[in-house]
């Protein structure tokens, strides 16, 4: 499908994009049919037992370390894994191909700063980094875990606008999730919702981003 190309008159110098559900997919169902094996609890009665201990927020802003979490986690949930089958687990959610190909991203960064702003948590993105060779296109990751904050949190984006080196208005960011994309037009960036690979790159191109290809 081609979308008409009608140009936003506005300069974009970086480009801020989310991890998750926007260049590696995941399904958190996966993790707690996985877990099932261990608890006997439903996937509904999982998600809300890991919801309520409060753990999942802690970890993704730093406040825990890995193994406390783990631990802690473990003994919620009463399962009976230790660290390393835990992690395994943890990290089934996500799928192998990506959602944005290599070669578009290698494009990009030849023009282009890319940052990758993203929720996560040191087990998750210890494993994406080391299984993902797309993110060596990155020039800075800014994660929630080692920034201390959340998106929407107005901190997280600070951090990613100070790591692209121009001001908000200069960035270009996308995410799945709304009010993600509202965060970070309140901080002044020029930010979309993330569909599909077509559609980012008619958001790119209106914009005046060029690649080879």
């Amino acid at each position: 499908m081609r979308f008409p190309i009608m140009k936003i008159g506005r300069m974009t110098r970086a480009i801020l994009l989310d991890l998750g559900k926007v260049i590696v997919p995941f399904d958190f169902t996966i993790g707690y049919r996985a877990l099932q094996r261990y608890s006997g609890l439903t996937v509904e009665q999982l998600r809300e037992r890991i919801r309520d201990t409060g753990l999942v927020p802690r970890f993704e802003t730093g406040l825990i370390e890995p193994r406390s979490f783990v631990r802690e986690l473990c003994a919620a949930l009463s399962l009976p894994v230790n660290y390393s089958e835990f992690c395994d687990i943890w990290s089934s959610i996500f799928s192998r191909e990506t959602l944005i190909s290599d070669a578009f991203l290698a494009q990009l960064h030849l023009r282009y700063p890319l940052i990758l702003v993203s929720n996560t948590n040191a087990i998750h993105f210890e494993m994406i980094r080391r299984e993902y060779p797309i993110l060596r296109h990155f020039d800075r990751c800014i994660l929630s875990y080692e920034v201390g904050a959340m998106k929407p949190s107005p901190s997280i984006y600070r951090a990613a606008i100070e790591a692209a080196g121009c001001a908000a208005e200069e960035c270009f960011f996308t995410d799945d999730i709304p009010d993600y994309v509202e965060g970070a037009r309140r901080m002044g960036i020029d930010a979309v919702q993330f569909q599909n690979a077509v559609q980012l790159e008619y958001e790119l191109r209106v914009r005046g981003v060029e690649w080879a290809g």
